[in-house]
């Protein structure tokens, strides 16, 4: 939730009277809590508390939660060009209700003729599920000596343990599916015994992830593919770690309400494509563990013009960036900022920095004066300092030591963006409205040079945490960049508030790109001044919101369909065809102008060049559109209809959005294709179905 940044009082919801019906649209209290649906993690013990009241009035979720897998692993099949009667899918399942989900589905899986085996990794299997599954005629493997299992022994012998684990292996590796529903969010601390053991043979052992970006959506060539029932085996549930072994998902099926690891990295990036199914929990009673930034919150962010306005009352940034040493710092930053909807940048740096500034932002003003907020450090080096100090570095040193909540009157003074060569001129504690933006490499410095044992690999692996403990450290607000970009800051009660933004792509990675960002968050600020002073609580959403316009401009630059981190695709089983298309990667039609989906290389000083386009696709959210999209016409391949433009890049080229989702008419056509998940299928069902899913495929490779 942000508070819109307009004059006059802020109200929650964003709304105050009077205002004319073009905001109705931004402001739909459904179209709000939809996006908060496919955004807001709740810790696993406050989803378990909300799966409570429906379980005790009856509400069979864990069968909704099987059907919902089953079609699931349909469309990843379908997607795959597997038919059922050809399909080898391995589920591996633990004793608890995560195993249960797993069966269930392993069962009406199993009644459309796939061939399914069932590994149980525990002692137990969920008894209803376990004869659902042997009822359908699937195989058991089991690998526990002491497992109690019906009908199905266990190795009695170590020989005949090792030659029973060889054979659960053989058959995942031979499967073109594997259902991963050994653990789900029941689990705290990394896999133990034979899960720990299967997680080691199938994934990867506690190494962070490190593979080529892919759009959302996109699958990998090869079998098998793997499907995760609430959450991949051997990730850190409400911390997004990966402390040990675990099984990387190409699609990540979770129930009710995201997890932490949906958002966090390094987790996030092992989820793989994510399905959310809606439960209809009433979350009101729980606060959210981790909140990922919307499109509709950015736009709420935004300072709209007024009709009385000057260029003070619409924002003013001041800059202490560039240096001698590195004076295109200077540049990037101001030029983010006074592209980012403010009135007027000030800049202050040495004379080289000053004329290149002046050479590409005309506009700015050279020299101190009154601002709503300050950016400094991009481009200025960082100490030790040995004999006289940098002149850059003199000043920001100066500047921040106002901001020490021992100084009279800092709670007071403008946000401040510190980045780079600033960190280590931090006071030793500060104010909220001070904002560090530090890397992995410069968090850990700083975390260092307070005590704390931590290196750039601790960093990496355990961002929250980090995170949160430079933010009690120091007391600024903390944003870490990254694919995935953390920001933790103040609840406003001394509580941690956690904020993620994964716009942008891959291609973000590039020399510049921070001081672009530190120049747009500044100018966030600065539009935002005034919400501040009352509610400096919002620091942290500001700041995750600057990240995610500059991950969508660096999507624009780019023309890319990857990026950081995708929302999850919201289940529809009334609806399966339309599911099947939702779960496609967003992608361009070959022969387009534009070919492909990973985009192309850019440089930052690009990624300055498209932040006007991000906000005016932004500030779009405001027209009164009779409820249609409101990125209607802005971007390609957008055919879900959740309104969130990150969903996809936000340049305007290649083809319209009922081509790069399968077309109208083709949609039409499997119209009478229906299937459903509480029946069996006969054989020329499936294969109609079959047809019907093949049939967008078929014609890409005519084409």
């Amino acid at each position: 939730m942000v508070w819109h940044a307009g004059d006059g009082e802020r109200h929650p919801t964003g709304r105050r009277e009077g205002w004319v019906t073009m905001m109705s649209m931004l402001f739909d209290d459904d179209a709000e809590l939809e996006d908060e649906f496919r955004s807001v993690a709740f810790a696993s013990d406050d989803v378990r508390a909300m799966e409570r009241p429906l379980l005790e009035d009856g509400v069979p979720l864990m069968r909704m939660a099987a059907s919902a897998t089953a079609m699931t692993a349909r469309v990843m099949m379908a997607r795959a060009h597997v038919s059922p009667d050809a399909a080898r899918i391995t589920l591996l399942a633990g004793g608890g209700d995560n195993g249960g989900d797993g069966l269930f589905a392993a069962a009406e899986l199993a009644s459309d003729g796939v061939d399914v085996t069932v590994v149980a990794v525990g002692r137990s299997l969920h008894e209803a599920g376990f004869a659902a599954l042997r009822a359908a005629g699937g195989e058991v493997i089991v690998l526990d000596a002491d497992a109690e299992i019906p009908g199905v022994d266990g190795p009695q012998d170590a020989q005949e343990a090792a030659d029973l684990f060889e054979e659960a292996v053989s058959a995942a590796e031979s499967s073109h599916l594997v259902i991963d529903a050994m653990t789900g969010i029941g689990l705290h601390g990394e896999l133990r015994g034979i899960p720990a053991q299967v997680a080691a043979a199938l994934g990867e052992h506690g190494q962070l992830p490190d593979v080529i970006a892919t759009p959302c959506g996109a699958g990998r060539d090869g079998f098998p593919l793997v499907l995760a029932v609430d959450a991949p085996s051997g990730v850190g549930i409400d911390d997004g770690t990966l402390p040990g072994p675990y099984i990387p998902a190409d699609v990540t099926i979770t129930f009710g309400a995201l997890k932490p690891c949906d958002l966090l990295p390094p987790a996030a990036y092992v989820c793989g494509q994510q399905v959310l199914v809606d439960f209809g929990f009433d979350t009101e009673p729980f606060l959210p563990a981790v909140e990922n930034v919307t499109q509709r919150t950015a736009a709420q962010s935004i300072r709209l013009p007024h009709v009385n306005d000057s260029k003070y009352s619409r924002g003013v940034v001041g800059l202490v960036t560039g240096s001698d040493e590195y004076p295109g710092a200077a540049v990037l930053s101001s030029r983010a900022a006074v592209l980012s909807n403010v009135g007027m940048i000030r800049y202050v740096g040495p004379r080289i920095a000053q004329d290149m500034v002046l050479a590409r932002v005309p506009e700015a003003v050279m020299g101190k004066g009154h601002v709503q907020s300050w950016v400094v450090g991009s481009g200025v080096p960082s100490g030790p300092d040995e004999g006289d100090m940098d002149a850059q570095r003199r000043r920001i040193a100066a500047l921040l030591a106002h901001y020490s909540p021992d100084e009279d009157g800092s709670e007071e003074l403008p946000p401040v963006v510190v980045d780079a060569g600033a960190l280590d001129l931090l006071p030793e504690n500060c104010v909220p409205q001070v904002l560090i933006t530090p890397h992995a490499g410069e968090l850990a410095r700083l975390l260092s040079e307070r005590d704390e044992e931590v290196s750039v690999q601790d960093v990496l692996a355990e961002p929250l945490n980090w995170a949160t403990r430079a933010w009690e450290l120091t007391g600024a607000t903390v944003l870490l960049k990254g694919a995935v970009t953390v920001v933790v800051g103040d609840d406003g009660d001394g509580n941690p508030h956690v904020f993620v933004s994964g716009s942008g792509p891959a291609w973000l990675a590039t020399a510049g790109a921070g001081d672009v960002l530190a120049g747009v968050i500044g100018a966030v600020l600065a539009q935002n001044a005034e919400t501040l002073v009352r509610l400096p609580d919002q620091m942290a959403v500001f700041a995750a919101v600057g990240a995610y316009i500059h991950g969508l401009a660096a999507g624009m630059a780019s023309e890319s369909f990857q990026r950081g981190s995708c929302p999850p695709v919201v289940y529809d089983g009334e609806s399966p065809l339309e599911f099947f298309h939702a779960m496609q990667p967003r992608r361009i039609e070959p022969g387009s102008v534009l070919d492909g989906t990973l985009g192309h290389p850019i440089v930052a000083g690009e990624v300055a060049d498209c932040i006007p386009g991000v906000f005016g696709t932004l500030i779009g959210m405001y027209d009164d559109n009779d409820g249609d999209d409101a990125d209607d016409g802005v971007a390609p391949g957008d055919g879900d209809g959740d309104g969130d433009v990150a969903e996809v890049p936000v340049f305007s080229r290649g083809v319209d959005s009922d081509d790069a989702a399968g077309g109208d008419d083709e949609a039409d056509g499997d119209a009478d294709v229906v299937l459903d998940v509480d029946r069996d299928y006969t054989d020329e069902e499936l294969d109609a179905l079959a047809d019907a899913l093949f049939a967008r495929y078929e014609e890409e490779e005519r084409h």
